[in-house]
């Protein structure tokens, strides 16, 4: 999934529209992964190893059957045949593992959904820390952020607003932006997530005289 200039430009004209009524300040975030999983890939080359030394300790038959090939057909297979040839299949087994989960999309298929969940919520506390945490004047900023290759979001609210909105109240947006990214239609989502996150700042956080845009608008694409 991609987003267009015309995504781009519903998620901002929907942060301006939704902040009309609030003091609170909107920044939207859409990421196209949030974490390599390189380390993910690592266990799987790990285990994919260990299976094949499972394999060959429960069928030591190729082992032998090649030692009275090459070498000698009436005498035993000595340990060193048998240790020289796990070290050689764990080693290609490795190798080959390695260039299949090259592939990102593979890597994430093959992620645990729970360490998923997990990565994505730190990365979105890392940009909520650089780009909302206490840049208003009332810690108001409120940061949704999508991760595609996840199919997860996250809304984390600043001090004044966490204070006075519980998690679950953002349940709507999160539901209606999923909703609409499993459809392939992530910019549609983050707009009709933003009106939403836009309806209940306005209903804790009333715009009040004198209020000012201190957050940008735009949706910010990494």
């Amino acid at each position: 999934m991609r987003l267009s200039e015309a995504d781009h430009a519903r998620v901002t004209a929907a942060v301006s529209a939704a902040e009309q009524s609030t003091d609170g300040e909107i920044v939207t975030v859409v990421a196209g992964r949030s974490d390599a999983y390189h380390d993910v890939a690592l266990h799987w080359m790990v285990l994919a190893m260990l299976f094949v030394l499972a394999l060959l300790a429960w069928q030591p038959g190729p082992v032998e059957w090649l030692h009275a090939r090459l070498i000698d057909a009436w005498s035993d297979t000595p340990p060193r045949w048998y240790l020289t040839f796990a070290l050689i299949l764990m080693a290609v087994t490795f190798l080959v593992a390695r260039v299949i989960l090259a592939l990102d999309a593979l890597r994430i298929a093959l992620t645990p959904g729970a360490t998923k969940t997990r990565r994505v919520h730190r990365r979105a506390m890392t940009l909520f820390r650089t780009a909302a945490e206490k840049r208003t004047r009332a810690s108001t900023g409120v940061l949704l952020y999508l991760s595609l290759a996840e199919h997860r979001a996250e809304i984390i609210a600043d001090e004044a607003i966490h204070s006075k909105v519980s998690a679950d109240v953002w349940g709507e947006a999160m539901a209606v932006l999923l909703a609409e990214v499993k459809q392939e239609r992530p910019g549609e989502g983050m707009a009709q997530a933003v009106a939403q996150i836009g309806k209940v700042l306005a209903e804790h956080f009333p715009r009040s005289e004198g209020d000012t845009n201190e957050l940008p608008d735009r949706l910010i694409e990494l």
